[in-house]
């Protein structure tokens, strides 16, 4: 089975479109941004959030052909490091461990920085898929930080997930032996 490549790249104004195609519904659009964003997902709000200096989005395209299949950040939000708005937009490809390799390429840049000790994720109990992702990176939920929210008329419970430096370079090198 051959591995699908991607790249993460700048999130610009051309990518908005397509963005906005995958998170439709209310719901869609809090499990991507949180409370964040406000549906519709707008222009004006995306102009506002490519503009934010504690957030570097980024689009996650096919290697191969440049078709954008995803959506990633990084938050530097209050001094943190935090991997945010992780998705694989192109349903058809969700399930190829797309999303592991954009947590990964996401580690991989903030882990770069030598004063990074850990970085972390936060996602809803009820995202089995992701969790499992996450996990394989080497990310565990801290039980510390769980938190209930009201999405509709339900309540989502949030997992925050942590990856230390040390628990990062082991799984590299894992990934590697």
């Amino acid at each position: 089975m051959s591995r699908t490549s991607i790249q993460l790249l700048p999130f610009t104004k051309q990518d908005f479109d397509t963005l906005k195609s995958w998170v439709d519904t209310p719901e869609a659009l809090f499990q991507f941004a949180g409370p964040i964003f406000s549906f519709p997902l707008t222009d004006q709000q995306l102009t506002d959030y490519v503009g934010m200096e504690d957030k570097r989005p980024m689009k996650v395209v096919l290697s191969d052909t440049q078709e954008t299949i995803g959506h990633c950040e990084l938050n530097f939000e209050n001094g943190q490091r935090r991997l945010s708005r992780i998705l694989v937009g192109n349903k058809e490809l969700r399930g190829q461990k797309i999303g592991e390799q954009m947590v990964r390429k996401m580690a991989d840049l903030l882990f770069a920085d030598p004063d990074t000790k850990e970085i972390d994720l936060n996602t809803f109990d009820w995202n089995k898929a992701a969790i499992r992702c996450y996990e394989k990176v080497g990310f565990v939920i801290d039980d510390e930080q769980t938190e209930p929210m009201i999405v509709g008329d339900q309540v989502w419970t949030k997992l925050n997930l942590v990856l230390t430096r040390e628990d990062y370079e082991e799984s590299r090198r894992d990934e590697h032996d």
